[in-house]
């Protein structure tokens, strides 16, 4: 450390740690020093460490956990929100390999409150698709989503176990997503999809409700819950 240089030693430190994350020096959930053993090697104080650390933290490079230590966190995804989007376009432009799984795919009626949600009559028929999106094998969103069966007639679990949904969407039924509107809110990791992401449950995530339309007709009603751990979400204001 530099301690002549106007940059604060605090800064200093993040720049050095940060190049060391870069480098591959430590690399996804590797135990960086304590914060003694930091001061010991760049002969700071505890509270120089202690704000670096904090601040890293804070921007995402790392995590700590109590009375083990702190680590590298993993790289989150950062999903803009000015154009329409899809996850498997996203994950291949970040260099990931997507795949989704479908856990469940039923038929089933809607009741009055999903109905008012789609824009449905009270007993139309709608498929429940619950997926596991992944990326490079890895569970980063669990999502359930409503299709109205009299858009897609004659769907199967096979069909979407095979392309993306929007290419069947699209090679199958002629319907293409041509805009949606989106809600976010927080939550917590239920029972159930905290097993299928492999987190704990009540973890912090953000729920997305999707609807997405071809034109004026609802083809899409999803919930997403996406790993708070591996995702930004950006919005660009003009």
């Amino acid at each position: 450390m530099d301690k002549t240089n106007k940059i604060p030693l605090y800064l200093q430190l993040m720049d050095k740690i940060v190049a060391q994350i870069n480098r591959g020096d430590y690399v996804e959930h590797d135990k960086l020093p304590s914060e003694r053993e930091l001061c010991e090697i760049y002969n700071l104080s505890r509270i120089t460490v202690r704000q670096a650390l904090q601040e890293l933290e804070r921007e995402g490079y790392i995590y700590r956990e109590h009375g083990k230590g702190t680590f590298v966190a993993p790289k989150s995804f950062d999903q803009p929100l000015v154009n329409l989007y899809s996850f498997t376009e996203e994950m291949k432009r970040a260099g990931k390999k997507p795949t989704t799984k479908v856990l469940s795919f039923e038929k089933m009626v809607v009741d009055e409150r999903l109905a008012a949600k789609m824009t449905l009559n009270v007993y139309d028929e709608v498929f429940k698709v619950t997926r596991l999106r992944l990326a490079n094998d890895e569970p980063l969103m669990y999502e359930t989503s409503f299709l109205p069966l009299k858009v897609f007639p004659g769907l199967t679990e096979e069909t979407l176990t095979m392309k993306p949904m929007y290419n069947v969407f699209l090679e199958h039924y002629g319907v293409r997503v041509t805009r949606a509107t989106e809600r976010f809110s927080a939550t917590t990791v239920r029972h159930d999809e905290a097993q299928h992401l492999k987190i704990l449950e009540n973890q912090p995530a953000m729920l997305v409700k999707r609807y997405a339309y071809d034109r004026d007709t609802l083809i899409e009603y999803t919930i997403s819950v996406a790993r708070g751990d591996k995702f930004n979400y950006t919005v660009e204001l003009s």
